[in-house]
């Protein structure tokens, strides 16, 4: 599933193709790609054509466009439409006579412009993601709904109202974190994929920051002081601005860009799927530990034991 650095990537191709250009027409092949407009087709293709993207705006793994009436409008965007990924969703920039994707369920045609492809496409072959119209909602804290922050408006798509905010938001709180990190009783790693207390961290960064920080998946979150939590933050967005620069991570042809093209950051891992491997920093210091899979959450957690010792009083 793409996590928060592949999301971010499209975001940003997005923003650079998209922003500013007024939508002229909508196709949807496929309805149950947008499910969760439930007033139906009809009323998706009424809501968008001839709007206005303004932005393209990210909290987590939600990725939004605030729609006006036109481009000239002062007033503060009331609506927004949603792109949720899911496990296999892709947002394509690509030229009208381009062969449509096998798993196309969503068309979207812009107003021409000279340097930039008119079509953007929602392609899903697993049908988990999808698109859909919502109205915009204050920010609880009055800060931009998300990123980029620069000139952000303090509005938030209603859905994604409940989230909190991602490490790479220069909005985060630490402080905030800390707080209710304390106050809950639980598993550091599964308050880490708790997207209602931090946003954007999946499966894969969750290991990553983990490892980085040298904690283990079920050291209990009442025991984390302030650096500890201060330690794992940075870890996590230390790991994840490394996948945003290396364009995500890619483990087959599901996850690609607004370009299609793949992201490398797999390359850097360090302990998610590595079962079994050295452990990079045990492995520099002439150790020969090797990276052990534990079972969590019906999926695969991934550590060292070594650097990462269970705790006694480990909690999941």
């Amino acid at each position: 599933m793409p996590e928060l650095p592949e999301v971010e990537v499209v975001r940003r191709g997005l923003e650079r193709w998209i922003a500013g250009r007024t939508i002229t027409g909508v196709s949807v092949p496929d309805p149950r790609s947008i499910r969760r407009h439930l007033l139906g087709t009809e009323d998706f293709r009424g809501n968008l054509v001839g709007a206005t993207v303004l932005d393209v705006v990210r909290r987590g793994k939600f990725l939004w466009m605030p729609l006006a009436d036109s481009p000239s409008v002062s007033e503060p965007p009331h609506t927004a439409l949603v792109a949720h990924l899911g496990m296999s969703g892709q947002l394509l920039v690509e030229a009208p006579d381009q062969p449509h994707e096998k798993h196309l369920k969503v068309r979207l045609t812009f107003a021409p412009r000279p340097d930039a492809p008119e079509e953007l496409r929602f392609v899903d072959q697993r049908i988990f993601g999808g698109l859909f119209v919502t109205s915009l909602v204050p920010t609880p804290d009055g800060l931009p709904g998300g990123c980029p922050a620069t000139g952000g408006l303090p509005l938030i798509p209603r859905e994604a109202a409940h989230i909190g905010r991602d490490p790479l938001d220069p909005n985060f709180s630490l402080e905030l974190f800390h707080r209710r990190l304390r106050s809950r009783k639980t598993g550091l790693k599964r308050a880490l994929l708790d997207q209602a207390l931090v946003s954007g961290i999946g499966n894969i960064y969750a290991d990553e920051a983990l490892w980085a920080a040298r904690m283990h998946f079920a050291r209990p979150t009442d025991t984390m002081r302030r650096p500890d939590t201060e330690r794992i933050i940075h870890a996590a967005h230390d790991v994840m601005s490394r996948a945003l620069d290396a364009g995500g991570t890619s483990f087959d042809s599901l996850y690609v860009n607004v370009n299609g093209a793949s992201g490398y950051f797999a390359r850097s891992l360090n302990a998610y799927g590595r079962e079994g491997e050295p452990c990079p920093r045990c492995a520099a210091a002439g150790l020969s530990t090797r990276i052990r899979r534990d079972t969590f959450m019906n999926r695969s957690s991934y550590s060292c034991p070594v650097c990462q010792p269970r705790p006694r009083n480990a909690r999941l």
